[in-house]
């Protein structure tokens, strides 16, 4: 037996590993599950807190604030004090802020207990993805661990509208948020058992960055989706300004710093570049998608949330497929052209949802689209950690987190204001209130003429394919990008 042998087998990963990668996969379900959850209950919140739209709107959005704000920090901390102890206080403490949610006497202590699930969530998936780089030393398997984490993901987008309508049928809008807690004491339970701790170099925390840190993805995101609702506005604007100037001092300051919240020197790495940019394309068409279709179904089509969810489930199953299959092609064919390959086949989706007309077109177009980005995050997330030493593994996982956070909520504003553009175009000449005129949802409740509402609906169904066609046409050049990378 060869050294290279013995040091392969001595790397290779045990039952205790994968059963603790079964364990890891339940927080990484539970985050998309209980997202989905609570847009599903936002109808019954409203009415039993008899909370605004303003309000519903921050119940939904803090969340993925603080959560995008944090993670880089998060990361690093988990470098610094141990990943499995940060995921276990996460796990705790998402427990608890879950409880506060569920019995939140106001609109605004529900708002502030979703602020703490941000918080709290932030821990998951960089704790999950840098104990994966620790538990699975060999790359094939720590690649079929991170598909297994995706898919997880996409599971619980999938199941969310089920569960999700089952509680809300039954009990009360608090039981949406309850789900979290016995799954946080699952993990609790086990995860001490079968979790590894890992922690990597000494290295102070520096303060200064962490808070340069959210003061550049706080308002950046936030400013992001104050474009998607809204449009270019002076508030939207200069939070997106704000954002950049914070990014700008934060960059500078890590490039000074002996122990930086974020090494720069990863992005010296070809393949982390273009893993970084290939999720944060995907995830900008992928999320921009989502939006549009939930409103087609149910402002074109005319179904329930309850049915546009169900209708949406099949395109998660999709991610999972093309997830769970990629790291077995990337061993024969290459993780580049596996990507590649799935970039391609996302553009053919896109292609069909240039034509939609009804749910069959799209059911297709949306499941070929999944189904092509399911290798991409999984294999990309795959080549972020990887590229990282164990050292930085937090660091990296953060990164592959945030990069998608980014990418999503600029995928809904770019692609969203898209749609709003040539949506008012198509009703510039329609005689109808000035609502009606800025949004289909708004022209839908007006109670318009069947004239006028078909023309709102062919305008937004207008925007839709142009959208199609865009992104069918960035899908298509990254690929070609990301094909011509080394094998």
């Amino acid at each position: 037996m060869t050294d290279s042998t013995t040091a392969t087998d001595a790397a290779r990963a045990t039952r205790r590993e994968w059963i603790g990668l079964a364990v890891l996969s339940v927080p990484a379900l539970l985050a998309s599950l209980e997202l989905t959850v609570t847009h599903l209950a936002l109808p019954a919140i409203g009415v039993g807190l008899s909370a605004s739209s303003t309000q519903l709107l921050w119940i939904v959005d803090i969340y993925a604030f603080v959560l995008a704000g944090s993670l880089i920090t998060i990361g690093k901390l988990g470098d610094w004090i141990g990943r499995r102890r940060l995921l276990l206080v996460g796990a705790a403490a998402y427990g608890v802020a879950s409880a506060l949610a569920a019995y939140a006497p106001t609109p605004e202590l529900l708002i502030a207990a979703r602020a703490f699930m941000g918080l709290a969530g932030a821990t998951l998936m960089p704790s999950t993805l840098s104990l994966i780089m620790v538990m699975f030393r060999l790359a094939r398997q720590r690649a079929v661990a991170v598909s297994v984490i995706v898919a997880s993901v996409s599971g619980g987008t999938a199941i969310g509208p089920l569960v999700g309508g089952w509680l809300l049928e039954r009990f009360w809008w608090g039981s949406a948020f309850l789900i979290g807690v016995p799954v946080m004491v699952l993990l609790l339970a086990l995860g001490r058992v079968l979790l590894p701790e890992h922690r990597g170099a000494a290295e102070r925390l520096d303060l200064v960055s962490a808070v340069l840190s959210m003061a550049a993805v706080l308002p950046l995101v936030y400013g992001l989706k104050r474009v998607a609702a809204e449009g270019l506005g002076l508030v939207a604007g200069v939070a997106v300004v704000v954002g950049v100037v914070f990014g700008w001092l934060f960059v500078r300051r890590q490039s000074k710093l002996d122990s930086p919240l974020v090494d720069l020197r990863l992005f010296r790495n070809r393949t982390f570049n273009l893993a970084v940019g290939t999720l944060v394309v995907g995830i900008f068409v992928l999320w921009g998608l989502n939006l549009l279709v939930a409103q087609y179904l149910q402002l074109v089509q005319g179904l329930s949330p309850l049915g546009a969810g169900l209708l949406t489930a099949p395109s998660a199953v999709g991610v999972i497929v093309g997830s769970v299959v990629a790291p077995r092609l990337a061993r024969t064919f290459g993780p580049s052209r596996v990507i590649g390959v799935g970039l391609l086949l996302s553009a053919l989706g896109f292609g069909v949802l240039t034509q939609v007309n009804g749910v069959g077109l799209l059911l297709v177009g949306t499941i070929t689209v999944s189904a092509g980005l399911g290798p991409m995050m999984a294999l990309a997330t795959d080549l972020v950690i990887g590229a990282a030493p164990p050292s930085r593994a937090g660091m990296a996982a953060a990164i592959s987190s945030t990069a998608p956070q980014l990418g999503g909520a600029l995928g809904i504003a770019a692609l969203g204001s898209v749609v709003v553009a040539v949506y008012r175009n198509g009703m510039s000449s329609v005689d109808v209130s000035a609502a009606a005129r800025d949004s289909l949802a708004s022209a839908v409740a007006s109670g318009l003429s069947n004239d006028a509402l078909a023309t709102a609906r062919e305008s937004f169904v207008a925007g839709f394919h142009l959208v199609a066609v865009i992104s069918a046409a960035l899908m298509a050049l990254t690929a070609v990008v990301v094909s011509r990378a080394p094998r």
